[in-house]
């Protein structure tokens, strides 16, 4: 009696048609921008709530006392408009190129981007997701900045509701090149260092009113993203602002976000990968 094994049998059900193809695994979608962006933002938002609060009320309260230092030396007028508006985009300065370079420095140093690299999002969502979450910590404190900054000179409130765009533009200026500096700086001392910088000249270059500076330094203070927004907040408190510059300068500071977090994104993707 011979045996004949079960796969060769025409009409059994394991056997097997060796011109058949080979089955492919389907991979399942890629991840979407805005969705993988949203994930990321609440994420750093839960992350960042506890450490960052109290380093705001830090940027706050240094704001504040550098307007109570300026309320001796500047009456009002547009010397007064240009250290209310300065004093306020400084919050937003310290949380969004400061901070936010340092936690890209130590996150590059610790290798924590071969974590963010292992996920489905694309580069973009992890770049515009941290830089979000830490320009929102700015909000209450550059609207608190603003008010106090108002009664201390006597500066009229009307106009406020510009830091709906102030914020969020200047914020993303100042949060994509903190970005890029933590990202592309080799050392995460190098990005600490180049954070507290470029906190120093927002400092310096947007709280300081221009007409005292020599003309070598306002060009420097042209090149600095904070700038367009620091003028286009200061152009509000005037009794018939001019609402084509406003714009200008809105517009002028949401390109440079978008360039500087363009940048920061390439920065993220090099640094990946290394």
């Amino acid at each position: 009696m011979s045996v004949v094994p079960a796969e060769a049998l025409p009409g059994s059900a394991l056997a097997v048609d060796e011109t058949a193809a080979p089955a492919v695994a389907e991979l399942g979608p890629r991840a979407r921008l805005w969705p993988s962006l949203c994930a990321v933002y609440r994420a750093q938002l839960s992350r960042a709530r506890v450490a960052r609060i109290p380093l705001l009320f830090v940027a706050t309260f240094q704001s504040i006392g550098i307007m109570i230092l300026m309320r001796g030396v500047v009456d009002g007028g547009a010397e007064a408009q240009a250290v209310v508006a300065g004093s306020s985009v400084l919050v937003v300065a310290f949380v969004a190129l400061n901070l936010l370079a340092q936690y890209f420095g130590q996150l590059r140093a610790s290798g924590g981007l071969d974590h963010y690299a292992t996920l489905p999002v694309p580069p973009a969502a992890v770049v515009l997701g941290a830089a979000g979450a830490y320009a929102s910590f700015t909000v209450p404190g550059t609207v608190v900045t603003a008010v106090f900054g108002c009664a201390l000179f006597g500066l009229p409130v009307a106009h406020l509701w510009v830091l709906v765009a102030v914020i969020p533009l200047a914020g993303a200026a100042l949060a994509g090149l903190g970005a890029a500096l933590g990202l592309l700086a080799p050392r995460p001392e190098l990005a600490t260092l180049l954070g507290q910088l470029g906190m120093s000249a927002a400092l310096l270059l947007g709280v300081l009113p221009a007409d005292r500076m020599p003309e070598a330094i306002r060009f420097t203070r042209d090149l600095l993203p904070s700038t367009y927004g620091v003028e286009a907040f200061a152009r509000t408190f005037g009794p018939h602002p001019d609402w084509a510059f406003v714009l200008g300068d809105l517009a002028v500071c949401g390109v440079v976000g978008v360039v500087s977090l363009a940048v920061a994104t390439w920065a993220y993707r090099r640094a990946a990968v290394r």
